[in-house]
């Protein structure tokens, strides 16, 4: 567990924690030089079988970018005020902040309590709790790191915090330091967000690099596995180059996707917003500038709670409720504290009424359950996508979308709804096809799906067309879809004329026929047989691969076979390919071979054609 310490320059942060621990958090040379602390210093405090880990964030106005690096995955915060100086402009900062970060107590150390009186210091304690109401209840604690006074009462109570660290997340780990050591490579040290990870464990840089944990010290000692809430320090076996390792670099358990440059946010303005305007962004150990959007009114008054849009220069890694503090455009002034909503926030109709009923619904939302039951209204996720923004493990996700009587097929997350909805979209498409098409026994798969869903995901609606399929409420016929109520059928006396025709086919050894000929050789009126021969194509007896030139189905049905076979050895067919396969001219294997095309059997794709939809010509 790490609790953070803050405060005004000179206030005694630094002897306090020596006090408590032992340890002088001025690691730097140039901080003991000074006196004051410029980067993180941390300390730590064994108690039985646990070590209590402390940061001490530097107090100087100069250096607050290195204190809002270490506030990431924190719960608890001692606020240092010196009882011979009271609260000063930089702890009203560093309170403030810590105010914004929404952390789950603040407690009030009162320092060189024996440079005054008693009565100064009771009159200092009610300051605090007058100006500061969010204070009214949290404990004070007075000490002396010189004669030690309330040192032991302050260690115990720490020791009692309990630990609210999510060690059942997915790993989650901030990088703030990058060095090497001799002998072993590689270091990093930061703080876990959280999760756990062991010594042999394989992890992701955010930059999508596998790194393996060779050895881990987890609040400074060394250990075989380290905990959310912990300080670590990693050797890692990495392929690449340390310098490309970066502060404000992150490392994962599960795979990172694409860090995102435009989030929404729930924010509490400490000062007054404008609708637009410059800001910096502090998260964890990263830091980058952007543009703040509110999209609820214009303005924002202090304390006043907001959604808003963030704009980002610099992509950050970001999940649901992470927290960030947003500062000026010139970075001197403390704005907002914000906790991430989306991560991908729409570029169009952000502020719709369905909209910001979505995000007021997603506030109230209480656990992660309720919020997928929201993402996946009217839409499928993928199922990575949702681990990660709610940072789920693969069986916590599975767990949920049971509960929620939800559906996974594959790699995609949906419910009732949407199914109910792509559903009606199927049919309604294919009813149209049929009103319209009369002459035509149906669709390719393919088709239905670029008619009726080509914004969804491709093989999601595969399985909904195949769960149709099974239901019943879709029928197929020698591969072409259609409803089942849409049927064709020959009369008594287009039978007896298709025994004729299909006679000639026989005569004709696989090769196609021209209705002109058809008609010629039987007599016939080529209208009539024109008709004749698009209806049993209809039936499913003739393929016409160009107008008025008909195959008997089970020869394409043959060569459609052909083509699979060495499409599934070779990856794609020429023209060429099949003139040879099937030795016949090339100018009827151009017709055969774009025939496939339309039908969505295949797709060219350049010189060469490659398989769209293999299912069509299954028997």
């Amino acid at each position: 567990m790490i609790i953070v310490t803050s405060g005004h320059v000179d206030h005694g942060k630094t002897a306090l924690l020596q006090a408590l621990t032992g340890t002088h958090t001025a690691h730097l040379p140039e901080e003991k030089k000074r006196g004051m602390t410029i980067d993180l210093g941390y300390a730590y405090l064994p108690v039985g079988e646990k070590v209590l880990g402390f940061i001490d964030v530097p107090g100087h106005e100069k250096f607050l970018a290195n204190m809002l690096a270490g506030l990431g995955g924190i719960h608890y915060a001692m606020l240092i005020v010196a009882a011979d100086e009271g609260v000063q402009a930089q702890t009203q900062e560093h309170l403030a902040i810590l105010r914004q970060l929404q952390l789950e107590q603040i407690f009030v150390v009162i320092t060189k309590a024996d440079r005054v009186s008693s009565q100064q210091i009771d009159d200092l304690k009610a300051k605090i709790k007058a100006d500061y109401p969010f204070l009214a209840d949290s404990p004070i604690f007075v000490t002396s790191a010189t004669s030690m006074q309330g040192i032991a009462e302050l260690r115990e109570f720490l020791t009692a915090l309990p630990n609210l660290a999510e060690v059942e997340k997915p790993f989650r780990y901030a990088i703030d330091r990058i060095f090497t050591v001799k002998g072993a490579g590689t270091v990093v040290t930061g703080t876990a967000f959280s999760g756990k990870v062991s010594v042999g464990d394989e992890l992701f840089l955010s930059s999508g690099e596998r790194v393996r944990v060779k050895m881990i010290h987890a609040q400074n000692q060394p250990s075989e596995q380290g905990l959310a809430g912990q300080r670590l320090a990693l050797n890692i076996n990495a392929e690449i180059d340390r310098t490309l390792i970066e502060r404000g670099d992150w490392l994962f358990s599960q795979t990172p996707p694409k860090p995102t440059d435009r989030i929404t946010v729930q924010l509490c303005a400490e000062t007054l917003l404008n609708e637009n305007q410059a800001i910096h962004i502090y998260h964890a150990a990263s830091r980058t500038v952007g543009k703040l959007g509110l999209l609820t009114s214009k303005m924002a008054q202090p304390t006043e709670q907001a959604l808003a849009e963030i704009i980002l220069e610099k992509p950050l890694f970001l999940a649901f409720g992470d927290k960030l503090i947003v500062r000026s455009g010139d970075n001197k002034h403390l704005l907002a504290g914000a906790q991430v909503l989306e991560i991908h926030s729409p570029k169009r109709h952000k502020r719709s009424e369905v909209r910001l009923n979505f995000l007021t619904f997603l506030q109230q939302a209480q656990n992660a359950a309720q919020r997928i039951q929201l993402y996946l209204q009217n839409q499928a996720v993928k199922a990575q996508d949702l681990c990660w923004i709610e940072q789920l493990t693969a069986p916590q996700l599975a767990e949920i979308i049971k509960k929620n009587k939800q559906v996974r097929f594959q790699d995609w997350c949906f419910n009732g709804d949407y199914q109910r909805q792509q559903n009606h979209k199927i049919l309604t498409a294919l009813a149209d096809y049929h009103q319209h098409h009369g002459d035509q026994i149906g669709v390719s798969k393919a088709r239905l799906y670029r008619m009726a869903a080509l914004n969804q995901p491709e093989k999601l609606i595969y399985y909904l067309i195949d769960e149709l399929l099974s239901a019943g409420q879709l029928a197929q016929s020698r591969g072409w879809l259609h409803l089942p109520e849409h049927k064709l059928a020959f009369s008594a006396e287009e039978m007896a004329l298709w025994k004729l025709v299909l006679g000639e086919f026989v005569k004709a050894s696989g090769q196609p026929l021209w209705v002109r000929d058809v008609a010629l050789t039987l007599d016939v009126d080529e209208t009539t047989m024109r008709n004749f021969l698009y209806k049993a194509g209809k039936l499913g007896y003739l393929m016409p691969i160009v107008k008025d030139r008909f195959f008997l189905t089970e020869t394409i049905y043959a060569y459609a076979k052909r083509v699979k076979e060495m499409v599934l050895v070779q990856g794609n067919i020429s023209v060429n390919q099949l003139r040879d396969e099937l030795q016949m001219g090339r100018k009827l294997t151009v017709q055969i071979i774009e025939y496939f095309d339309r039908c969505g059997f295949l797709r060219r794709k350049g010189n060469v054609h490659i398989l769209r939809d293999g299912d069509i010509f299954e028997q």
